[in-house]
């Protein structure tokens, strides 16, 4: 495992799921780790089980809305003024949105793109001088395997993720010259509070996790047979997020289980 002493690492949507395994990993690794999302009690909550786990760890965890600007600039400004210049950002919020093109109106295609679009741009906006600061700085966005194999029931979902992904080569690109690398990941399905909710409404009350979800995978076309665990992209993440990629800048990783027909 690579040696993340003296790093700050900032995670968005980092109370649960993916988010909180990256988080934790990043923990394991060394780093001081700041992160936040919307919902205070859970913050409260996580924050309380990280410092118990990991005592010799500055961990910083606030409420954020990465929609609106103010509250990322000033959460920037605290993770600044608390634990340094942060050198990893992790991009991580926004759920998929079930549906079809005929089913979609003006204001939810809105919501979509802008979730899916500024849950990034406004956190890198805010953390980007603290990044040019450091010789190891590099950003990493949660993406989807829409962006690169859209679903009609998941049209709007689809058509911003692929606009993220396109977003990921553009910003690797002008920031290449900064010496910021800027990568992300393309999920498949992944076990997540929603597949578990969806569970506990089963038919067949008999049926364990691991079968429902094996079936789910099967109708799924998921080669390895089961659903992905946070922890496992947690490890994507990390990777391209320290210097174990450090030649790597405007690419993805696919973390779909073999699903993915994408060239």
């Amino acid at each position: 495992m690579i040696d993340l002493q003296g790093k700050v690492a900032v995670v968005t949507g980092g109370s649960s799921g993916i988010g909180l395994a990256t988080v934790r990993l990043l923990l394991e690794s060394g780093a001081d780790v700041a992160l936040c999302g919307r919902d205070r009690q859970r913050l409260d909550e996580v924050a309380a089980e990280l410092v118990q786990a990991f005592p010799s760890r500055r961990i910083l965890a606030r409420t954020c809305d990465v929609l609106q600007p103010g509250q990322v600039a000033h959460f920037a400004q605290t993770v600044q003024s608390e634990l340094g210049d942060a050198t990893i950002l992790i991009n991580n919020a926004g759920q998929g949105r079930v549906s079809t093109f005929a089913d979609t109106d003006d204001a939810s295609w809105e919501n979509e793109l802008k979730l899916k679009f500024f849950s990034v741009i406004h956190p890198t906006r805010a953390f980007l001088p603290q990044l040019e600061q450091s010789e190891y700085a590099a950003i990493v966005c949660v993406n989807s395997l829409l962006a690169a194999q859209p679903e009609p029931h998941m049209v709007a979902t689809s058509a911003a993720r692929a606009g993220v992904m396109n977003l990921v080569r553009s910003m690797a690109t002008e920031f290449s010259s900064k010496g910021i690398r800027v990568n992300g990941i393309l999920l498949g399905l992944v076990d997540s509070g929603q597949w578990r909710r969806r569970y506990e409404q089963r038919e067949d009350a008999s049926q364990t996790w691991e079968d429902w979800s094996g079936s789910l995978a099967k109708r799924k076309n998921i080669q390895l047979g089961r659903l992905g665990r946070p922890e496992e992209a947690a490890r994507a993440i990390v990777f391209l997020a320290t210097p174990l990629s450090s030649y790597t800048t405007g690419s993805h990783i696919d973390v779909s289980g073999g699903v993915s027909r994408h060239a």
